[in-house]
């Protein structure tokens, strides 16, 4: 990771990266107790690593990164994506969008603000996506 992305990863945890980074520990954890959602534990543990620490890194579809498609990036990811949307996307978006508004109002924040609009896009349709080095 180079200097500046540390910097601003230390920045983003106190401007609300660490709170919805365990938004989406909160998430991993309730899809695994449910037992029906397992499929997406795993998944939002991934994206919880990367809302810690997003500088540096970005998520990118799996289909464009491998050059194939898989079982995530088709119908299947299509209606994954759909059950996580109602079961926790909106309020992970929610809580990014909050969190981005709040950030926008001071002029340091708002690219603090504009990486949460993009986690917030992940958020409401996560299945498909890799997490890559920047």
């Amino acid at each position: 990771m180079s200097p500046v992305s540390l910097l601003l990863n230390i920045f983003w945890i106190v401007f609300g990266g660490l709170w919805m980074a365990l938004a989406w520990v909160v998430a991993a954890v309730l899809m695994a107790i449910t037992i029906v959602g397992l499929p997406w534990t795993r998944a939002a543990f991934n994206i919880a690593s990367y809302t810690l620490l997003p500088f540096g890194q970005k998520a990118v579809s799996r289909a464009e990164y491998s050059g194939s498609k898989d079982l995530g990036t088709g119908p299947l990811g299509f209606l994954g994506n759909v059950v996580w949307l109602v079961l926790a996307g909106w309020w992970l978006a929610l809580g990014h969008l909050v969190t981005a508004l709040l950030l926008a109002i001071t002029i340091i924040g708002i690219p603090f603000a504009w990486a949460h609009l993009k986690l917030a896009g992940i958020a409401l349709w996560p299945i498909g996506k890799i997490i890559v080095p920047a």
